[in-house]
């Protein structure tokens, strides 16, 4: 197959890329912003770089393609609190965009990957694709849109049109603004470890390798019209994770600096991948503690990745929203 992956100079979106790229044909759309990165793509992808809500482009990046796949994302429920404008542009406009051109272009098949932070806040149990939509925060909120952009597409034009969700991603070339590449190079540092509130909100981590297959196990033989729920094996409390980092690079807990919290901040997520287990046979195959391993060491052995951002614009972003420069 050729595939149309746009968003894929991203965290999730590149690991897709390396985890296919030798069984398919893939070209690239991405706009190339703060957290998209050309090194994060293999050398000789057929990379497009522009807009996602630009229909001459993504005509142009679509044409001849059997399928798309959409990581395009403002993932950062931070920066959508900031400004949601952008959150707004991408996850909406750019949907609406690329569907059309699919619809158009007579485009096989077409995958929307989304989040858990679309049903909200869980208690216990966990959440199914029958669960209401709940979002939280303007991130979330304009996922919703998109989702539902997707589902409309099916419904009124008939493309053929999955959405996947998953819960929180995490592995090699994560942007640091996120919390466990952030606890970890500041870790290093010797930075202090800013955690929100008392730290106890829980979240199904997910190790990035083990999403991009059930995203591709969904595009390859999922329904049409069909939501499926990608959650991973262990959930855990934010403050445990950021202990756990301490232990993993050597640092103190004295670092550990409380903040305050995130409005809105949704206190638990939970995933039942029950849908994509039973009827398409997909299994995590990474648990958190050796998957948290070996992302520490990764960000250890990979400097040359991580030292231009925090010398970059990251470090204004950071001292913005925890009010202390980076050391």
């Amino acid at each position: 197959m050729k595939l149309l992956v746009t968003g894929a100079a991203g965290f999730i979106g590149s690991t897709y890329v390396r985890l296919v790229g030798d069984e398919h044909e893939v070209v690239v759309l991405d706009k190339l912003t703060y957290a998209g990165r050309r090194e994060n793509l293999p050398e000789d992808i057929d990379l497009v770089v522009g807009a996602i809500e630009d229909p001459a482009v993504v005509r142009e990046a679509m044409e001849g393609c059997d399928a798309v796949v959409n990581f395009a994302a403002e993932s950062h429920v931070d920066r959508s609190i900031d400004d949601q404008d952008a959150f707004a542009r991408t996850h909406v406009v750019g949907t609406g965009v690329r569907l059309d051109a699919a619809r158009e272009l007579g485009i096989g098949r077409y995958l929307q990957v989304s989040t858990d932070e679309v049903y909200g806040s869980i208690e216990s149990d966990s959440f199914t694709e029958t669960s209401p939509l709940d979002p939280s925060s303007p991130y979330s909120a304009t996922k919703v849109a998109g989702d539902l952009l997707v589902s409309a597409h099916v419904h009124t034009y008939g493309i053929e049109a999955s959405i996947v969700r998953g819960s929180n991603n995490y592995g090699p070339r994560q942007y640091p603004e996120k919390l466990i590449p952030l606890m970890v190079l500041n870790a290093i540092h010797g930075d202090s470890l800013p955690v929100y509130g008392d730290g106890r909100q829980v979240r199904n981590w997910l190790f990035a390798e083990d999403f991009c297959r059930g995203i591709h196990t969904v595009l390859m033989n999922g329904r049409s019209g069909e939501v499926y729920n990608v959650g991973g094996p262990d959930e855990c409390e934010n403050i445990e994770v950021v202990k756990r980092v301490i232990e993993l690079t050597g640092a103190n807990e004295s670092l550990i600096e409380y903040v305050k919290d995130r409005p809105g901040h949704d206190r638990r997520y939970s995933l039942a991948s029950d849908k994509l287990r039973n009827e398409l046979g997909w299994e995590a195959q990474v648990h958190f503690a050796e998957g948290l391993e070996c992302t520490v060491q990764w960000y250890r052995d990979n400097e040359d990745w991580w030292g231009p951002i925090r010398s970059g614009e990251y470090r204004e972003y950071y001292e913005k929203q925890y009010g202390k420069a980076l050391g």
